[in-house]
């Protein structure tokens, strides 16, 4: 039997009533048994059309013989039993089941995504599942249940909005930024990308280094704001160095970014913006064409857009560190010990979107 935790939500109608009815139909679920409920609890609307009104939200604890795509066949015919209509995104909802943890399976396929995508910053999710699970592992962070619910409710959090140039990570981090009146910290130098000139010597990425830790020490720290939202993360430099350095150079450059780090403030989430070829290639070549104008709009690709004059190609490299930084950031054993535990994922082809969902995201931790 396999233990999976489910989510619960209602903002429409009788809240209440539908969340207990929702969970005596999953109580007489063949091949199912309901192992606990938590509390309910009310809590704002996050992301989603302005206008609801406040969720009842909890969690439950099943035991199932069912493999995770018929768990997920079952909680929506739960919702559809409860006349769930799915209008609008993130919109108001009878009845909200989400399966968040299903024992330690990580998968995602086109329907089905385990653990939740998005629960790692959600407290209306981690509060009540942490009352009946806090010990169970969350699988993606290499840890438990409570340990998420403890990570986000570090005082003063440092939040990391990362990906290569072009992902439009200094915009989505200022938007977050205005949105809850955090703090936002930019790049003090830009990334050292490749363009078709000489190698990118180790002096340069130790500059970089060292311009990118010195706003994140710890010694200097201002805990003022509500959060701070930087748009860039030491620890990936070694990521995008690997096609400027030979071997020795590299392992030294790691050691440099490890000891570094360890002084720095460490990010309780990455907000990890990813994009593919077209876009990248759309916005180099934006870059390019507008490389003469006094425009920041994608400034972070002007290396590449050089590369790609002098090469006809300034895309490969930009996806060869996306490619790593991408695995470091979802491969538990790669982050090292100061990663964040929660890493959220976001399509950055449309950076207005790309902003709203970052937004959301941080607004249902704080």
């Amino acid at each position: 039997m396999a233990r999976c935790l489910i989510g619960c939500g209602s903002n429409l109608g009788k809240r209440r009533e539908q969340l207990d009815r929702a969970l005596e139909l999953l109580r007489f679920m063949p091949g199912v048994t309901l192992q606990a409920v938590s509390r309910y609890r009310e809590t704002t609307p996050v992301g989603g059309p302005p206008g609801q009104g406040p969720f009842l939200n909890g969690a439950c604890l099943i035991e199932t013989e069912l493999p995770p795509r018929q768990v997920l066949d079952m909680l929506a015919a739960v919702e559809n039993t409860l006349h769930r209509e799915r209008t609008e995104r993130w919109g108001q909802r009878t009845i909200d089941l989400d399966l968040l943890l299903y024992e330690d399976i990580v998968m995602n396929t086109a329907d089905l995504t385990v653990p939740h995508p998005r629960m790692a910053t959600r407290r209306f999710v981690l509060e009540p599942a942490a009352e009946i699970a806090g010990d169970l592992p969350y699988p993606a962070g290499a840890c438990t249940v409570r340990d998420l619910l403890d990570n986000i409710s570090t005082p003063h959090p440092l939040i990391a909005v990362v990906g290569v140039p072009g992902s439009g990570a200094a915009e989505v981090a200022s938007a977050i930024a205005d949105a809850v009146m955090g703090r936002v910290l930019h790049a003090p130098a830009p990334l050292p990308i490749p363009d078709g000139g000489p190698p990118v010597s180790l002096a340069r990425w130790r500059q970089t280094l060292t311009a990118w830790a010195a706003p994140l020490a710890v010694s200097r720290w201002d805990d003022a704001a509500q959060a701070t939202i930087a748009d860039f993360w030491c620890e990936w430099l070694p990521d995008a160095a690997e096609d400027s350095l030979d071997h020795d150079s590299l392992a030294d450059f790691r050691s440099d970014v490890a000891a570094a780090a360890e002084a720095c403030v460490a990010p309780v989430v990455a907000i990890l913006l990813t994009a593919d070829s077209a876009v990248l290639e759309e916005r180099i070549a934006f870059r390019s064409r507008h490389a003469r104008e006094h425009t920041d709009v994608f400034a972070d690709l002007a290396p590449a857009a050089i590369l790609c004059d002098r090469t006809g190609d300034g895309l490969t490299p930009l996806l060869r560190i996306q490619d790593r930084l991408v695995r470091r950031l979802r491969t538990t054993g790669d982050r090292g010990s100061r990663a964040p535990k929660a890493v959220i994922t976001i399509d950055a082809g449309d950076i207005s979107r790309a902003a709203l969902e970052a937004i959301a995201a941080v607004e249902a931790m704080l």
